[in-house]
């Protein structure tokens, strides 16, 4: 019940990924990254232990395609699990289980692949990776954003979305950016809008880590009562 689209920018070298899906809090699931190792999304009967343990494999050098098959010769039911993955390199693999019982499919790009499964059609992750592909003057977030709008409009699933989520990593052992709309109508919508706040503030929330006596108080504007 879900479709996403994983993503390394090529210029900075961070990973990404802009999923959603119609079931709840999407985004403690299914999508996982880490800084200068790569990017795993594990869908459809979700296996939470797989994203963790790919992007270890990932760590220790194997490929997005060994990581793939690893993860799936050693899945208790690799058949019902859609999982894939980018390494360091932007090399990319995908697998859909044989017995996933709604429409799936996947697609890989340059930098990207996406995948899905009770989607409306088959052609909802190419949409996805040709809208990443052609937004090359956006940034990076955006273009992620951009491909789940995309897929959106290729047909989606085949039931209301109802969760969405954002997670980039950079040069950090902590995310970039992690924003989640857990269980609300129009999620992807909610989601930019969250983007929109938190985009000013990026470089402040890792300033105060690294160089806290460089952050300058904050003036907050008084709201009209």
């Amino acid at each position: 019940m879900t479709f996403s689209l994983i993503a390394r920018d090529a210029d900075t070298g961070m990973f990404g990924i802009g999923i959603t899906t119609s079931s709840i809090a999407v985004g403690n699931r299914c999508p996982w990254v880490r800084a200068k190792v790569g990017a795993v999304t594990t869908q459809h009967r979700s296996d939470i232990r797989l994203g963790p343990k790919g992007l270890d494999l990932l760590e220790r050098g194997l490929s997005a395609q060994e990581t793939v098959d690893r993860l799936i010769a050693e899945s208790e039911f690799p058949d019902q699990r859609q999982v894939a993955a980018i390494d360091r390199d932007g090399k990319t693999a995908f697998f859909c289980g044989p017995k996933i019982p709604s429409l799936n499919s996947g697609y890989q790009g340059k930098n990207c692949v996406s995948t899905g499964n009770v989607i409306a059609n088959t052609d909802v992750p190419r949409a996805m990776v040709e809208c990443y592909e052609a937004s090359l003057d956006l940034d990076f977030v955006e273009r992620l954003l951009a491909a789940i709008d995309a897929g959106l409009a290729a047909g989606g699933e085949t039931q209301p979305l109802m969760s969405a989520a954002l997670l980039v990593a950079d040069e950090q052992d902590w995310p970039l950016v992690d924003l989640r709309v857990d269980h609300e109508p129009n999620p992807e919508r909610k989601l930019r809008s969250l983007w929109e706040t938190y985009k000013p503030q990026t470089e402040h929330f890792i300033t105060q880590v690294l160089r806290p006596n460089e952050v300058k108080p904050q003036v907050r504007v008084p709201q009209p009562t």
